[in-house]
């Protein structure tokens, strides 16, 4: 819908009266007799009842119309206020016969027509809506876009693509317009038609980018990979410099097993000013899974990598750091985890890895620190209480190890592996306060749960 903006309307919408065959009052003749008290009386009460809307006292405001109406039923804008005040108390029968009244008594008022098509949409009621935005187009051919959608919505798929191909030959593609192309051919499953127009783009417009990449979209979702492939090397012969274009050609490369132009195409996309940030981690975690199946090209994946600034995918950072753990580049994966973590500060998974390779590391500090924010938010797991024990020991304080170690015992249900880890470690903090005795106690309970397994 368009909403129009006229200023001061409402409140000014008396000075031009004239011009609207509202003459009938003049708001500037001094009372003088009964018409005179009659005039005065009106404005009188059509003020209020822009005061009142104006405080959302609908109802108020409607009294005070409707007594305008009692002394003059000729004006056209009192229906038309009457009807949005209906309408804010959802009355809405009353507001439809209103803005009718309205429409009726002043047929080619552009504001009227525009809220009673609006009230209409508003109540899904398209057809009503249709015959009113027909005729508004008059007035704007932007109406137009209106009607295409409202034929969108209440399914009339042809009708829309005829004024959709009306506008774009008038006025050239819009995003907009698209949108509404695309709703429609997946409702109807219209793929063949989908493509011949987008063919014809090409063929029309051949030096525009865009059109070219929005083919190779639909040859991919299609399932038309071969053409698709041909679309993105056409492009890159008219366009050479373009970018966006290797973000398709990079997977048709690896498909093609052409992994230096792969390799190419793929540091073409994270060094790129136009490609958004996510879109270049979706391309390195394909480029991580290619690397893993060809350990040779790594040299290409860490330089690729060190080109991306903006770290914005998480699913993206987490994969890299996997990858690195397997190639026991523990900084690196460190590195990486801890970025998403960032991203997702409440990823258990993410804040394990990172808590482990703080203490692979030799990071202490930061792993008593960091486990302790983690049993902040989940006090139940065992892990991190071991964490927090394992760097208080190694930071020598290990009062305060034993105490976080018996608490974090309390959370193991079932796992072996860990009571007996919880038990070297407690064994380890008593041995720090010479309390030989209970270390051995504990020495001894670690290699029981060993032996038993």
């Amino acid at each position: 819908m368009k909403y129009k903006i006229y200023i001061l309307f409402v409140f000014f919408g008396m000075l031009i009266f004239p011009q609207i065959n509202y003459a009938q009052v003049d708001f500037n003749k001094k009372p003088d007799d009964d018409l005179g008290n009659v005039e005065d009386k009106f404005q009188e009460l059509f003020y209020e009842a822009l005061k009142q809307k104006g405080i959302e006292n609908y109802d108020r405001s409607v009294e005070s119309l409707l007594k305008c109406i009692e002394l003059d039923n000729s004006v056209p804008v009192l229906y038309y206020e009457l009807g949005k005040n209906y309408k804010k108390l959802k009355n809405y029968q009353a507001a439809e016969e209103a803005l009718k009244k309205a429409v009726n008594k002043e047929p080619d008022n552009e504001w009227f027509l525009d809220e009673l098509y609006g009230f209409y949409a508003s109540q899904n009621d398209f057809d009503k809506a249709i015959k009113t935005v027909k005729q508004l187009v008059k007035y704007h051919p932007d109406y137009k876009e209106d009607l295409a959608s409202l034929y969108l919505r209440s399914k009339k798929y042809d009708e829309a693509l005829k004024l959709l191909d009306e506008l774009d030959s008038k006025f050239g593609i819009s995003m907009s317009r698209d949108r509404m192309r695309d709703q429609i051919y997946k409702a109807t499953g219209r793929k063949k038609d989908q493509i011949k127009n987008l063919e014809k783009r090409v063929e029309d417009h051949p030096d525009k980018e865009s059109n070219y990449l929005a083919l190779i979209f639909r040859y991919s979702e299609n399932d038309e990979k071969e053409k698709a492939f041909e679309t993105a090397k056409e492009l890159l012969k008219i366009n050479p410099n373009s970018q966006l274009v290797h973000l398709a050609l990079y997977k048709f490369y690896l498909d093609d097993n052409d992994a230096e132009r792969a390799i190419e195409s793929m540091k073409i996309v994270v060094k790129s000013n136009e490609i958004k940030p996510e879109a270049k981690l979706k391309v390195l975690t394909d480029f991580v899974k290619f690397v893993g199946n060809n350990p040779q090209y790594e040299a290409d994946l860490v330089e690729a990598t060190a080109m991306v600034d903006n770290k914005d995918n998480s699913k993206s950072l987490i994969e890299l750091g996997q990858y690195y753990l397997t190639k026991k580049n523990k900084e690196k994966a460190l590195e990486y985890f801890e970025e998403a973590l960032k991203l997702e500060p409440n990823n258990f998974g993410v804040f394990r890895n990172v808590l482990l390779l703080y203490i692979d590391l030799q990071k202490y500090h930061l792993a008593e620190e960091k486990s302790s924010e983690a049993l902040q938010k989940y006090p139940s797991q065992p892990l991190f209480y071991l964490i927090n024990g394992v760097a208080l020991n190694q930071l020598n304080q290990p009062k305060k190890a034993i105490d976080i170690l018996e608490a974090g015992l309390d959370y193991i249900i079932d796992d072996t592996k860990m009571k007996t880890d919880f038990y070297n470690q407690l064994s380890k903090a008593h041995t720090l306060l010479n309390n030989t005795a209970k270390a051995k106690t504990f020495s001894d309970k670690a290699k029981q749960l060993e032996s038993s397994n």
